[in-house]
Parts: structure tokens; sequence; C-alpha cells
């Protein structure tokens, strides 16, 4: 029995609404080694000796961006056979295995640390290249996630402030599941409905319009729709 060999990397989807442009980015490294030198990729890193998976996302993390407001969650395990050069015996002749995150923060707050001749960058999820090794596969299947996220869970609150209106909400949902999901009004009396949106009864003025409603999120209202679908949308 011939049992291949491993090396373990850790690449992240690094995901963030820019409401104010309505756009869905995602972060994107260009690679300065081969292989797919020059091209971009999503941040990524060989698990270190003694490090945990987690503790190797959220080191690339941290060596990208700085946010304060920020979702981190496994997302799956990409190991098949000719996934990267490498593996090749005219290379290092090892398996490649990645274990994939996916992470979604505030534009707003989110500072690239290593731009260096922009060579870490914001792209567009609809206008993403062709990218190094399996990153367009992974990357689809963290957009799909996220998507199905959106609907049960209350992802979207980890990366607004405390105290928000309707409208920043429902921005962050049309970005990301796009304009025709649902009707403003329609998603702003289904979500007070449900009770887990409360009012603070202070006001923020925002352009020329009347003054908006600043919200609260509860997490002990929500508890009763934890996992169940179609909340949202």
């Amino acid at each position: 029995m011939n049992l291949a060999d491993f090396k373990v990397g850790v690449d992240n989807v690094i995901f963030s609404v820019d409401s104010q442009e309505h756009r869905l980015l995602v972060l994107l490294v260009k690679r300065e080694e081969n292989p797919f030198i020059n091209q971009w990729s999503l941040p990524g890193t060989l698990v270190r000796k003694g490090e945990s998976l987690e503790a190797s996302a959220q080191r690339i993390l941290a060596e990208k961006i700085r946010v304060n407001n920020l979702y981190l969650e496994q997302l799956y395990t990409f190991g098949g056979p000719h996934r990267d050069p490498r593996e090749s015996p005219d290379s290092f002749g090892v398996r490649y295995l990645s274990v994939s995150y996916f992470a979604l923060v505030r534009f707003e707050e989110a500072q690239l640390l290593s731009n260096n001749n922009h060579k870490t960058t914001w792209h567009i999820v609809q206008e993403v290249p062709q990218l190094g090794f399996d990153h367009n596969e992974i990357l689809a299947y963290g957009y799909q996630r996220l998507r199905n996220k959106l609907e049960y869970s209350p992802i979207a609150f980890e990366i607004l402030p405390e105290l928000f209106t309707l409208n920043d909400l429902y921005q962050v949902y049309s970005t990301i599941l796009g304009e025709n999901f649902a009707d403003y009004s329609n998603f702003r009396s289904r979500l007070l409905k449900l009770g887990f949106l409360i009012d603070t009864e202070k006001k923020v003025s925002r352009g020329a319009g009347r003054p908006a409603s600043l919200y609260r999120f509860d997490a002990e209202a929500f508890a009763p729709f934890k996992d169940k679908p179609f909340v949202f949308v």
C-alpha cells in the first residue's frame, strides 16, 4: 500500500461588502513565486509546526488585513490529486491539501496591511480573473456558503456596527444576494415582525431624507430562529 505524503495549507476566502458602491468584494494576492507566479490567488499559507488550522487562518488574516468586526468559519477541504503542480515527481512530489476558511469583514473598517505595489487588493467577486491552483473553485464554494448563511443565520450582524438602520442591513443583503432578492418594504416588515431587532429610539440623519431609526440585534430573541431556513429572505 502506497500512502501519499501530504502538506497542509490554509486558503482564506475573505469577503467584504462595500455598501456605498453596492459591491461584494474578495481579497486576492498576487503570487510572487512559483507555481503561478504573478497570478492572482486567495491569501494562503502552509500550516506551521504546532499551529492549529484556525490559528493559521487567523495568521493570514492578521498579515493581510486589520479589521475590528470579523466573521470567520471553516469552509471545506480541497484535496483532489493534481490540484497543485508541486505534486509532480519533477517538483516536490507530495500532495497539498487546502483547508479553506471564509471570512466576512466590514469594508469601511478594513485596512489592508501588505498592499505593496497593489499585490494585495480587493476584487469584485463577479469580475475575478483566472486564479492560481483551484482557487476559483474554492471562491465559488465560499460564495455559495455565504449566500446560504445569509438566509438562516445572523452573519450580517457580525459586520454591522452595534447600532444600525434597517437600510444598512438591507444593503448588506442586496449586495450579496442581488437587489431582486426582496424589496425593501417587505424585508423591513418581515424582520420587524420576527422581534429580534430592537428599536433603540435613536435616530440618525443621512442626506436630505427623514432621520432613520437605529436598531440593535437581540441575540437572545433570535435563539428560537437559529438554523431555521429562510429567516431573512
